[in-house]
């Protein structure tokens, strides 16, 4: 039988459940994109947006850059799929390689996953089984942070600190967790540019209240994210992730970072940890990684890590845990082509240059603007926050995202902040733009 096409050409809303989207908001106004190129996004009704957020965090290339779309259409010509369990095909290896060249010292050792929610799944699991390999298995609890966000399986939920995420879920999140504070402080460290001089105590707590009440020996890891991201752009304070990294040494608990933002040049470095100079245990990735072109995550490994594994008594499998799709080989393609425009463009420290400097003076030339109470940033990543209204606690943000978007630029709200997070190769025209519209908007804000 000859299926048909359907004679209509008219597109149906509702069958599609979006992901964290106000459904019935959206239908009644929807924001669709048709083509992307470079910095802007086209619309359905032909309109030029940019983006200002690499879309999800992740765009970090540019849109449709020629690299990424060669490889990934040569890949699905000559093999589309193959597994990754017992079985292989070249491109892993190759990818695993290139991550391992970006990587920090002593990080050579990559697992592949579909995304960064798998990721930080697989660096706890890893996190545990290494425990246990060494006849610590009562370390089993895990620390994440206030505001922290480790994507959306149960396990990320459960590390994570958006209550938001947490709420609906609470009676199957992980039992054995707890949560550092955040980092932000409006009341001492608003509009500070970087890192803030003050506030590297607030780590102490893992010292000073969770080791003692829930014993170093049977905490697995400390999990947090460089500079957090989808909790509203907090930046550590000086010295606050170095603090950490000792405090774990003294206890014997590992630390992850969570740089599925942070990594692939965000912060002027490959990834985070070298730019704060902190040597994690474990880093997850994603978005960046493909730039956004493919689902593609990992976590990268401390070699002695990874040893102990391949050093465990007996034979076969040593560790029980993967995906079907680890290591696709079309989202290997994406990677590749990645990886190479980052190297061709220089794209991973980009951030480090003047680019840098003029991002930071156009995320603070929005102070004194009504109802701005902080601007906070570090290398191409900020935000503004904004004041919330009286019993509508983040309807504000959510109107400037709005009108931002209707004059042709996008933005992320996040509670009652605005995030930026441009393409690596955004010029100063584009952030002229961006942060020009911002202002506008909120100029007129109520």
């Amino acid at each position: 039988m000859t299926v048909q096409p359907r004679a209509d050409t008219a597109l149906e809303l509702e069958h599609f459940w979006m992901p964290f989207t106000d459904n019935r908001r959206f239908k009644r106004a929807p924001k669709l994109v048709a083509s992307a190129q470079d910095m802007y996004y086209t619309t359905t009704d032909g309109r030029q947006v940019l983006d200002g957020l690499a879309t999800l965090w992740c765009v970090n290339a540019g849109h449709c850059r020629p690299r990424i779309v060669e490889a990934i259409r040569a890949q699905a010509g000559v093999l589309d799929f193959a597994s990754s369990f017992s079985l292989g095909h070249p491109l892993p290896f190759r990818v695993a390689a290139r991550v391992a060249e970006l990587a920090p010292a002593g990080m050579s050792h990559v697992f592949f996953t579909n995304s960064g929610s798998e990721a930080v799944d697989t660096a706890l699991k890893i996190a545990l089984a290494y425990h246990r390999l060494r006849g610590e298995a009562t370390r089993t609890r895990f620390i994440g942070r206030e505001r922290g966000y480790h994507g959306v399986n149960l396990a990320g939920i459960s590390v994570s600190g958006v209550p938001a995420n947490r709420k609906a879920f609470a009676g199957a999140l992980l039992p054995a967790v707890d949560h550092l504070r955040h980092t932000q402080d409006l009341a001492s460290r608003a509009f500070a540019r970087g890192c803030a001089e003050t506030g590297a105590e607030l780590v102490d707590e893992l010292e000073q209240r969770l080791v003692p009440l829930h014993g170093a020996e049977n905490i697995a890891a400390v999990i947090v994210e460089p500079v957090a991201g989808a909790g509203g752009v907090l930046v550590p304070p000086k010295g606050y992730l170095r603090r950490l990294r000792e405090i774990c040494t003294r206890h014997g608990i590992l630390l992850i970072f969570d740089e599925v933002i942070c990594g692939f040049g965000r912060l002027g470095k490959p990834f985070a940890a070298q730019y704060f100079d902190v040597q994690p245990d474990l880093i997850t990735f994603a978005k960046g990684i493909t730039s956004g072109a493919a689902p593609l995550g990992g976590v990268l490994v401390r070699d002695a890590l990874y040893e102990a594994f391949m050093h465990a008594p007996g034979a076969g499998i040593e560790f029980f845990h993967g995906y079907t799709y680890s290591g696709h080989p079309l989202a290997c393609a994406a990677a590749l082509g990645a990886l190479d425009t980052y190297a061709e463009e220089d794209l991973l420290t980009r951030a480090a240059g003047e680019i840098g400097s003029y991002f930071e003076d156009g995320v603070h030339a929005l102070r004194g603007l009504p109802n701005v109470i902080d601007c906070r940033n570090l290398g191409l990543i900020g935000a503004v926050e904004l004041a919330p209204r009286p019993g509508a606690a983040g309807a504000r943000a959510v109107e400037a995202f709005e009108q931002c978007w209707d004059k042709g630029v996008f933005v992320r709200p996040i509670g009652d902040a605005l995030a930026f997070c441009p393409p690596l190769i955004a010029e100063k025209k584009h952030l002229d733009q961006m942060f020009g519209t911002v202002a506008q908007v909120l100029r007129g804000l109520a």
